[in-house]
């Protein structure tokens, strides 16, 4: 018999000795460690073990393997107590059986002082006047800490303790998006040692994406970002299981990829996604972490279909059109502000599987990091929903784009008889005059405060610079009966390109 075991039962030494019985070995070294009634000057009263038992048993066993390999030892055993114990039980126990005693001796040695350093044990004292809190063994031992993933600096918090990762490690999340805000809550999730990730993300590693997606380099432009994110990830933290689908999220696969985790956090640029979430989270019945950053600013909500809370339905019941509020590619970012809001809520996520105090409930947190205040929004849950979401009756399909979008140069549209309107803002108009006479200027609020009405007789083609937010406002025209609109494909940006390259 050899390895590494734990048990809840008293350690029967004597049996454990004659399983390594050997003909072949002529020495034998055991190690036993007793509770004691004192340390540092204060009577024990009694001891509790806890540990975080996958980790430890991988670990354990191979130490022991290792000492085995090394010393050349014959056979070797180690046993931990786990859960109460009393004034003078046996603790541990190591057994070498070995050629001769020197290899024995040695193969013991290293097995007791690196289960001490390495294995993820956590011991709690019980004095006359009180305990010592969990604290992790290695921190007991004299030698320094060997290189390995340690929880222990969270685990001694109260709050979380061996009990709280080990339900971190039995625990699913699913991440929709890898870019500023995903990367902030993969990293905080990993490290915290939720045991399996799903990274759910369609999109490429581009230059422009580095300055806030620190899971990526260089060398990662042109990886799929799921795949990319979890091969750092495996090699920050070996302990966890990282899922990368390199998909986009859809009203045919939201529901089954949702179900996949515990929570779902969405850290995804546009409104579809996150609408989609939302509602896919709702119909599961799981949580959902949301934020969005614009520019210096941060928003973040957690929606609880499982308590009965509200959702992004509640406040906005049809999703806001993507394009009509800018992205990071067109509002800009620095990259602060989507970690601290990706930090924030990774720190929700786990509050949501520890079950710790303080959880967004029905409200919207604010942060602005230029000025670091934050608010927190009311944002109770819609009359009508009570026992389920009245807003939410099915995951359904968006409405194809294609038929609102062309494909033509600014001159070919004017003379296939569009009228071209411009609806970017005065401040981007004068960076990037538009290359055509005769074209008309609304800026996009302007179009759509209603004052404005397009004569029903003519076709318009409206302009952005990357063809979103006229696509939005296309989408929204139409909706308003104003049917005889399209969106430029691409924008002014790539017609200019396009022009220039001839």
């Amino acid at each position: 018999m050899n390895g590494f075991e734990f048990t809840h039962r008293p350690i029967d030494a004597a049996a454990l000795t004659g399983s390594l019985a050997d003909p072949a070995a002529g020495g034998f070294a055991a190690f036993e460690g007793w509770v004691r009634d004192h340390n540092d000057g204060r009577r024990v009263a009694r001891l509790e073990y806890e540990a975080f038992e996958e980790l430890a048993l991988r670990e354990g066993r191979r130490i022991v393997a290792e000492a085995i390999r090394r010393h050349g030892a014959r056979r070797a055993h180690c046993v931990h107590r786990l859960g109460a114990l009393e004034v003078g039980e046996l603790a541990v126990w190591v057994g070498v059986a070995s050629a001769h005693r020197a290899e024995a001796f040695a193969a013991c040695r290293q097995i007791i002082d690196e289960i001490k350093h390495l294995v993820p044990i956590w011991k709690k004292e019980h004095f006359d006047d009180g305990d010592s809190g969990w604290v992790n063994c290695a921190h007991c031992a004299e030698a320094a800490q060997a290189p390995g993933f340690d929880y222990s600096r969270q685990i001694a918090l109260p709050e979380i303790g061996a009990a709280g990762q080990r339900r971190l490690a039995e625990s699913a999340v699913v991440v929709v998006g890898a870019g500023g805000l995903g990367c902030a809550v993969l990293a905080g999730l990993a490290g915290a040692g939720v045991g399996t990730l799903v990274i759910v993300d369609h999109d490429v590693v581009e230059p422009a994406n580095l300055h806030r997606q620190p899971l990526y380099s260089t060398n990662d432009i042109g990886r799929p970002k799921a795949g990319a994110a979890a091969s750092r990830l495996a090699a920050y933290n070996p302990t966890i299981q990282l899922r990368p689908l390199p998909v986009r999220l859809t009203p045919a696969n939201a529901a089954g990829l949702v179900a996949q985790g515990d929570v779902v956090v969405d850290c995804s640029d546009n409104f579809a996604t996150k609408f989609l979430v939302n509602d896919a989270a709702v119909l599961a019945g799981r949580p959902a972490v949301l934020a969005s950053v614009y520019q210096y600013e941060g928003q973040l909500q957690v929606v609880r279909p499982d308590a009965d809370g509200s959702c992004l339905r509640c406040q906005w019941p049809e999703a806001t059109r993507d394009g009509l509020v800018g992205n990071c590619a067109e509002s800009g970012v620095i990259g602060p502000v989507p970690a601290v809001l990706g930090n924030l809520q990774a720190m929700e996520v786990l509050k949501l599987l520890l079950g710790l105090p303080g959880q967004l409930r029905n409200e919207l947190l604010l942060v602005d990091l230029l000025d670091l205040s934050q608010r927190r929004l009311q944002a109770p849950r819609a009359p009508e929903c009570k026992g389920r979401c009245a807003r939410i009756a099915e995951l359904a399909a968006p409405v194809p784009a294609g038929t609102l979008e062309v494909s033509v140069s600014l001159a070919e549209a004017a003379l296939q008889g569009y009228r071209i309107i411009d609806i970017r803002e005065p401040d981007e108009c004068l960076a990037l005059p538009m290359p055509l006479p005769g074209h008309e200027a609304i800026p996009l609020g302007q179009l759509l405060d209603g004052a404005t009405r397009l004569d029903p007789g003519l076709r318009y083609l409206l302009v952005c610079s990357s063809g979103r937010r006229s696509l939005a406002a296309a989408e929204l025209l139409r909706a308003d009966d104003q049917g005889n609109v399209w969106s430029l494909r691409g924008g002014l940006t790539v017609t200019m390109r396009t022009q220039n390259a001839k």
